[in-house]
This record gives C-alpha cells, structure tokens and sequence, in this order.
C-alpha cells in the first residue's frame, strides 16, 4: 500500500474538523437524519453510522484518546 503523509498540524485541524461535524449531527439528528437520508437515498446509513465513521477517523488521526468509539452518549 503506498504511504502517505499528514503533517502534525494538519491532521490536528483535520480531527478537529470531524470533532465539530460529529457534534454538528449529534445537535439536531432528527432534522439532520432526514437530510441525510435524502442524500444517501438508503436507510442502512444514518446519522448514528456517519457518526461512528468521524469518530474512527478522528481516533487514526490521533484527535482522541479513542473513547468516542465506545461511548454510547450521542450528545458526543
């Protein structure tokens, strides 16, 4: 697999990114599921989904210590 590489300083901003987007879904998921269920054109892919995929990425970016993989509290 070819290697890539993410400057410190941008892979911080980056997860600090997906930080505000996954707080920006759990606000309003109501209003926000519905949009992006319109978007995706499926059910299988929720809010809840999209939310657990920012908070992967924010872990293999090094923006937290991993805890929001396990925690159950959607006000994350």
């Amino acid at each position: 697999m070819p290697q890539t590489t993410l400057d410190t300083g941008d892979a911080i901003e980056l997860a600090e990114l997906l930080q505000f987007l996954t707080g920006w879904l759990a606000r309003d998921p109501g209003r926000l599921g519905a949009s992006l269920a319109d978007y995706v054109g499926h059910p299988a892919y929720g809010t809840a989904q999209l939310r657990a995929d920012l908070n992967r990425f924010t872990f293999l970016l090094g923006g937290d210590d991993g805890e929001s993989l396990f925690d159950p509290d959607p006000e994350r």
